[in-house]
Formats: structure tokens, sequence, C-alpha cells
């Protein structure tokens, strides 16, 4: 398969849904003769969470580099090409490599009773790939919660825990407790383990969890002030506290200078990300998330309000973010994401109704006529509500291709 073919069987291979479960990726390690433990392995940095993960890893990564390790970066979703999810020293794997990588592993599945899942060969062709270049650290994203997320099946050298709130419960669980017990999996015997505050409900169960593995776990006090990052709002203080403190537990040699490098030097797109001098985009999709974005337009831009350009898929809680997002919200249009599960623009603005029915809300047919809107307007504009709008807005802004289409 050359890299077009590729990623068209891989995205359709999301036909299979979300498995979670380890059985299947641990069987695709062995038949791609990927070493999970033992001498000449990378020193992962696994990353569990709700919100935050990506920005943690692409700190641990960031700072990793300026100290002259070979690092390897595993996240998702992607903005802009599928690419994007497996880095190696800041570059995205190769089309050829993908193509090689995947066509290698369709061959090797043909057959399986249980079919492959999307999550479960991109966590495969990652690992595999960071294996052959020989990489010295990797900050690993799980994907879906962390017990049984594909991610699990590597003994890291450090676990780290970013905020843990409400989002996937269809999966999960209801509660946060269940939620967090669900992401605490991912805590094995004998690995150091970090977490920002959590929760009341969060901190027990996790601590629960470290606690049938035999490991205290560590959870953090104060931000990390002293260093200037790359990416807008206070929230990133405490994720650039716990990328270092999780660097620290895994023994990783980077140096005061490396990690002030790292930290100002960072670039995570789609995160408080200024692409224009009126424009803003932020991938926030859950509650918890909204709520940390109107926390950060107000250290920013204070009491002045947004152009909300508003785009939420269907499974998430629509109602939420939007009761998060329209304290700094002028006028709202609704807009669809480019993604079979995104609710339409007239169901935002039915919600939008329901919560605060003077609040002016415009269902636009698509990003562009919602962008095309804005500009008319003295606001700032704030698109949000879902990282594959994001993408979109990117996309936009830089006149560069659509998207690649990913459901996960």
């Amino acid at each position: 398969m050359n890299y077009d073919e590729a990623v068209a069987w891989l995205y359709a291979s999301q036909l299979h849904g979300i498995k979670l479960g380890l059985e299947n990726v641990r069987r695709l390690a062995g038949a791609l003769e990927i070493r999970l433990s033992g001498s000449g392995m990378p020193k992962f940095i696994h990353v569990a969470g709700t919100n935050g993960k990506g920005s943690v890893c692409a700190m641990v990564d960031s700072c990793c580099r300026a100290a002259g390790l070979r690092s390897g970066l595993f996240t998702s979703p992607h903005l802009l090409t599928f690419r994007e999810r497996i880095r190696i020293d800041g570059e995205m794997i190769g089309e050829a490599e993908v193509a090689a990588g995947l066509t290698r592993i369709r061959e090797l599945i043909a057959g399986w009773e249980q079919p492959a899942t999307f999550f479960e060969i991109v966590t495969a062709l990652a690992l595999e790939w960071f294996q052959r270049e020989g990489v010295e650290v990797v900050a690993l994203e799980t994907g879906l919660g962390g017990r049984l997320d594909a991610t699990n099946i590597v003994t890291p050298a450090a676990c780290a825990f970013t905020s843990i709130d409400l989002d996937h419960q269809e999966s999960l669980g209801a509660s946060l407790t269940e939620i967090a017990r669900e992401k605490a999996g991912i805590i094995k015997p004998g690995v150091a383990v970090v977490s920002i505050p959590q929760s009341k409900e969060v901190h027990t169960a996790i601590a629960e969890i470290a606690g049938k593995q035999g490991v205290a776990i560590e959870f953090l006090t104060e931000p990390l002030r002293e260093f200037e990052i790359g990416i807008i709002g206070s929230h990133q203080q405490w994720n650039a506290a716990l990328a270092c403190r999780a660097m620290a537990l895994a023994g990783l040699p980077v140096s005061k200078d490396a990690l002030t490098a790292g930290l100002r030097d960072l670039s995570w797109p789609g995160r408080f990300h200024q692409i224009h001098p009126r424009f803003i985009i932020d991938g926030a999709h859950n509650p918890a998330a909204a709520h940390r974005l109107a926390s950060t337009w107000r250290e920013v831009y204070g009491d002045k309000r947004a152009t909300l350009i508003l785009g939420i898929l269907r499974d998430k809680d629509v109602r939420g973010i939007c009761e998060a997002l329209l304290p700094i919200a002028g006028r709202i249009l609704a807009v669809p994401v480019s993604n079979p599960r995104s609710a339409t623009s007239q169901e935002i603005c039915k919600a939008i109704g329901q919560i605060a029915p003077r609040q002016e809300c415009i269902a636009v047919r698509d990003l562009g006529a919602a962008i095309r809107i804005a500009e008319s307007m003295e606001r700032r504009a704030l698109i949000t509500g879902s990282l594959f709008l994001a993408g979109e807005a990117i996309a936009h802004f830089e006149s560069r291709t659509p998207p690649e289409r990913s459901a996960q």
C-alpha cells in the first residue's frame, strides 16, 4: 500500500469500534517482535487523565529533546494529519514508514477472528517504529482510560496523572470514582507515580489503586511558576510541574537549562492557539476543559467577551460545554464539525436557548461561513468545542489541505 491507501485502510478499521482490552495489542506486539521489557527499552513516561495529557506529553518531549535525548512522542487525536500522532525528535513519522508499517500489520492480522481496532493498530505501529529507531525516551499518552487502553502493555519508568474529570462515561463509568479507577489502571508495581491535585473522589480512587500495587503516589502541591511556558494559561503551570516531576522520577538527565529551553520553545497547536490577531483556537471538548478555557480567556482578556464559534460532537456533554462557555460569550455562531458524530448547529443553538433564552445564537452552515461572519465583528473570536473543529480551523487559516478524517 502507498500512504493514502494505508491510512484509508486504517480509518476503515474504525468500523470495528473501540474495544478496550489488551489481548489483541499484545498479540500484535508479539507478531511485530516489539520488546515490552528487558534491556534496550526506551524509558516510557505514561500519561493518563481527562484533560492536559497531550500538553504534558509535549512538554516531556520538548524538554528531553532540549537535553539531547532521542525522544519519541505518541499522542491522539491528530489535528491535520495522522502522522502528527507519532514523532521522533519533533519530526512526524514519514509517509513511507506509515505505508510500510501498516502494510505489514495488515498482512499480520489478516484472518484474525477478533479484528484489531484503529487504536490497537496505531499503538503497535508507534511502538515498533520507536524500537526500530532506537529512541531513549517516549512520552506516551493513553487513548481512552488506562487499565484496558492499548498503551498499557508497556512498563513505564514513571506514570503521570493530569486532571481527571467526567468524559467518556459510556466506556469508563458514570462516576468520577469509576473513571479514576480505570485511568489508575496504568499504575504498576515498582513504577513511580505522580499526579496533579485531584478532587477528593479521584484522589481517593487513584491512591487506593496505587496502594494495591505497593506504590506510594505523589500529589503535587505547587504549580511550576519559575519557567516561561510556550502555551497559554495558568493551568499549564500545573502541567509543567507534572511533566518535570515525571521526568525526574523516571531518572532522565534533563538539566534546568534543558527545562527552561524545552518549556519556553514548546509548540502545541489547538490549545489557546492565537492563529490570527483576532482568532483563538482551542480544542476544549468537555465541561471541565471548557471551564478551564473560560478561565484562561479571562486571564488574557479580562471582561471582554468573545464571538464564540462553537462546534461539538453529539456524544459529548453539549449542555455542559455550553454552560461553561456562556459567561465569556458575546454572540455565538454554532457550526457543525466535519465528523459523522457532530451535533448540528441547530442542536447547539437549541441547547444554548434552553440554558440562556436571551443569548443570541446563530446556526451557521459551516466553519468557513462562521469565520467570515466573525471577521465582520469587532470582538475577538474563539473557535472551540472539539479538537476536530480545531484542526479544521488551523487548516482554514493556514490554507492547508483539510484534516485527514478520523473519528478517534
